[in-house]
């Protein structure tokens, strides 16, 4: 990590906040949580508390499991913001050579808005169906569940949705969602080598599997609190952030 992209530290006083309160919490996450990895705590823009649990340290990568749909969603705002597609672009309509024989009126209704809020229309999560795919086509999985509501009216937690996205990305950019963020994202931000796990076919998970380190996520929030300005460079429109 280079020193530039380091956020700078601070006492907690000088934030505002007890140190006191800080071993509190550290003390009951010791006894009611089964292992904290690590922990960072920031406030106006400054790391006031930092930790970590052996064996990991300040230069471990850790896997983010759901906190990777974050870097997914905002990778389409980005590419909402270059003109590549919309939020109410058809779901359907970027994968005709994956549809199934049948397409139902919910499939065909559902959008990049509905991938993006779990509002798919689906009653379960698609994950392990997708997962399960016996040619590893995970869009072609996706595709062929039923849609048995209509888009955009129910939430059911689906982290195949958010696969589609990544799905989506690479269709649309012809690179894969971490190879698309790297410049826009994770170098402005100072992440380095990040890696994402793929799916049988090559696409980013995308609803999982990213690895970072701790300090990479601080400053990516850090970034999203600042309406998406790092270091005086609007990285994230300010109207995808308030969407968000």
């Amino acid at each position: 990590m280079t020193t530039q992209n380091q956020l700078p530290r601070s006492t907690p006083e000088a934030q505002g906040i007890p140190s006191a309160a800080i071993q509190n919490f550290v003390d009951a996450v010791e006894q009611q949580v089964d292992a904290l990895h690590s922990f960072m705590l920031v406030r106006h823009g400054q790391v006031v508390a930092e930790g970590w649990w052996a064996p990991y340290g300040p230069e471990h990568q850790h896997v983010l499991f759901s906190l990777s749909k974050s870097f997914t969603s905002t990778a389409i705002g980005l590419a909402v913001a270059e003109g590549r597609l919309t939020v109410e672009d058809r779901v359907i309509a970027f994968f005709p050579e994956d549809l199934p024989a049948d397409v139902s009126e919910n499939l065909a209704a559902m959008r990049v808005h509905d991938l993006l809020a779990m509002a798919t229309g689906h009653t379960e999560d698609t994950t392990g169906y997708v997962q399960q795919a016996p040619d590893g086509n995970w869009v072609k999985a996706f595709l062929a569940r039923p849609v048995d509501r209509t888009p955009g009216t129910h939430f059911v937690y689906n982290s195949g949705a958010t696969y589609m996205l990544s799905a989506i990305i690479q269709k649309i950019t012809g690179q894969k969602l971490i190879d698309y963020l790297q410049p826009r994202l994770f170098q402005p931000l100072g992440i380095e080598n990040p890696w994402w796990e793929s799916c049988p076919r090559g696409i980013n998970v995308g609803g999982w599997g990213l690895n970072v380190r701790t300090e990479d996520i601080a400053r990516f929030g850090q970034m999203y609190l600042q309406k998406g300005v790092w270091q005086g460079k609007q990285l994230v429109p300010q109207a995808w952030v308030e969407a968000a």
